[in-house]
């Protein structure tokens, strides 16, 4: 059993790692575990990349028989994020490989040269978490409990070609869009928090159809457990 190590930028994104995302790569050979960034008590949320790049270079140390990898959201990144600039204007596809490859390239340049740079296995979500929820609309709005709102949903992802497009503005990245359309949706780990239950339901094979980064993303970390 291969460990991973990844770094996520909240609770959400912590739970649902642990909740589904590990038994789904543990059937697989990789053994997958979510720190929040930053110290014990923080509540999470991504900061500067120098403040990240020192916690992902710390853990690789540590962690010399693992790989470390990152769960962090495209929308809310830093203007001075690696890549971020160059990636401006890009469809999602190309922004979150052009964001990882500048990533990878900046931890690489500070590791050990006797180190192996691919035990860094970063993953930019694109845009959000909440992206991965219009995997399934009807999953979506029956665990809302408000089924009149699948069509709205499908319009969304209708207009923007595929989950992972639902882009990053302030008022249209995909959680303020289900907040305009519900606005009860909690965040957070709670049994009550709307997106772990959500992709737990509509399961890992589910999101990999409908979201082709995501799907790249999980294909690495089982190419790791083979």
């Amino acid at each position: 059993m291969h460990r991973v190590l990844t770094v996520v930028e909240g609770f959400t994104e912590r739970t649902i790692v642990e909740q589904t995302f590990a038994s789904y790569l543990g059937s697989r050979g990789v053994s997958l575990h979510a720190k929040v960034i930053g110290k014990p008590g923080h509540k999470g949320g991504v900061r500067n990349f120098d403040a990240v790049r020192k916690e992902i270079l710390a853990l690789l140390k540590q962690e010399r028989a693992s790989h470390v990898g990152t769960f962090f959201d495209y929308y809310g990144l830093p203007e001075n994020w690696p890549g971020v600039q160059q990636a401006k204007g890009k469809k999602a596809q190309q922004i979150a490989a052009m964001v990882e490859a500048a990533m990878r390239n900046e931890i690489a340049a500070r590791m050990d040269s006797s180190d192996d740079a691919s035990r860094f296995v970063p993953y930019i979500q694109m845009h959000e978490v909440e992206a991965l929820l219009f995997s399934d609309t009807h999953v979506m709005a029956s665990v809302f409990e408000r089924l009149d709102l699948e069509p709205r949903f499908r319009q969304i992802l209708h207009e923007c070609g595929e989950c992972e497009e639902i882009n990053d503005h302030e008022a249209t990245a995909p959680s303020k869009r289900i907040e305009a359309l519900f606005s009860s949706y909690r965040k957070g780990s709670g049994v009550r928090a709307h997106a772990p239950i959500i992709v737990r339901r509509i399961g890992v094979d589910g999101l990999r159809q409908a979201c082709p980064h995501f799907n790249d993303w999980i294909t690495r970390l089982e190419a790791l457990g083979s």
